[in-house]
């Protein structure tokens, strides 16, 4: 008789549910939230068919270390295993959750998430890093500027050598310099470090043939071409280049109900941080690169018909889909429409 099993993932422990061919539970019990203790558990109680986790902090440590006991394991989407699960059981606990997410297992009745390899987790953790760095900055200088405007010193906008000359001349004031003082120690170990996320960024990118095919799009840099490819991960698991745009939340929201249909606004779904990177890369394309070419030709229609708001996010989407036919057929861009191969290494 075929089993499965539903993990429920949490930091300290999981609670693991195994039920039978005919949905009747074999077995439901905590165990630690490690890949050699839950696979020990599941060979307890012979071969599992299947075994359904959710997405989650946890999931890739857990996912791609029972893959590599050879348990036959599947991640799926959090948000459609939520909308299933509430109608499964009426109160919320973590040995419902796993029976649920058992019978989910067993039905088949869920859409399987492709979790990312290692090397890409470790990239999509420097660009991390580097954002909470440049948030942290940003902070800090409003915080300066807040503290100046109290003593009635303004020194105005920018972040900049000029930035700390002006900021500097307002060391002198009674009560402000020694605060200013602290501030800016703070902010020169953060411009550091952050110098040193965008060293590790151009070491990865000159490092990878994925990157230096990406960034031969105008606008494309370092940061973009590297969180693009980490994202995508295999170019192959997705069967249309076109699904990378709905894959990154660019494609329109549609509501459709009986008389009722509706097109609102972008469904914001997936990478937010490859969203912003892809819109920050359509904006220099279109007010920045003094190059004309095909693509930007075309987002300049859009502009002038929609404004340039609808083209940035068109321009994004329409990015999306040639990176990744790009990743996938190893071609470089050509501003006059031309594609290159890629020679391999």
């Amino acid at each position: 008789m075929k089993h499965y099993a539903g993990l429920d993932l949490s930091m300290e422990s999981t609670q693991v549910c195994i039920v039978d061919d005919n949905g009747r539970k074999v077995v439901s019990e905590k165990v630690e939230s490690s890949p050699e203790a839950i696979a020990m558990m599941l060979e307890r109680y012979g071969p599992i068919e299947r075994a359904v986790i959710e997405t989650g902090r946890m999931s890739p440590a857990i996912c791609l270390g029972l893959r590599e006991l050879d348990v036959p394991v599947v991640c799926i989407d959090a948000r459609q295993a939520h909308q299933s699960l509430k109608t499964m059981k009426a109160n919320k606990t973590d040995p419902h959750d796993a029976a649920g997410l058992a019978q989910l297992a067993r039905t088949g009745f869920y859409k399987e998430v492709h979790v990312k390899s290692p090397a890409a987790h470790g990239v999509r953790s420097v660009i991390t890093a580097r954002s909470h760095l440049v948030e942290a900055r940003v902070r800090l200088d409003n915080t300066i500027r807040g503290l100046c405007a109290t003593f009635g010193y303004r020194p105005g906008a920018g972040q900049g050598k000029a930035f700390l000359e002006r900021i500097m001349q307002a060391a002198h004031i009674p009560g402000l310099g020694d605060a200013i003082a602290s501030l800016l120690s703070v902010r020169t170990e953060l411009v550091q470090q952050i110098k040193e996320m965008d060293r590790r960024l151009r070491l990865i990118a000159s490092q990878s043939q994925a990157c230096e095919i990406l960034m031969t799009i105008p606008g494309v840099g370092v940061q973009t071409s590297a969180a693009f490819a980490a994202a995508v991960d295999e170019a192959g698991r997705f069967r249309q280049s076109r699904n990378a745009g709905a894959y990154f939340g660019l494609v329109p929201r549609r509501h459709q109900s009986g008389e009722l249909d509706w097109t609102g606004r972008i469904t914001k779904q997936g990478d937010g941080a490859v969203r912003k990177l892809l819109y920050e890369a359509a904006n220099s394309i279109l007010t920045r690169s003094r190059e004309t070419f095909a693509l930007k030709t075309w987002a300049m229609k859009i502009a002038k018909r929609r404004g340039l708001k609808k083209a940035r996010v068109a321009l994004a989407r329409r990015l999306a889909v040639i990176m990744h036919a790009m990743l996938r057929d190893g071609t470089l861009f050509q501003a006059r429409g031309r594609i290159e191969p890629v020679c391999q290494r």
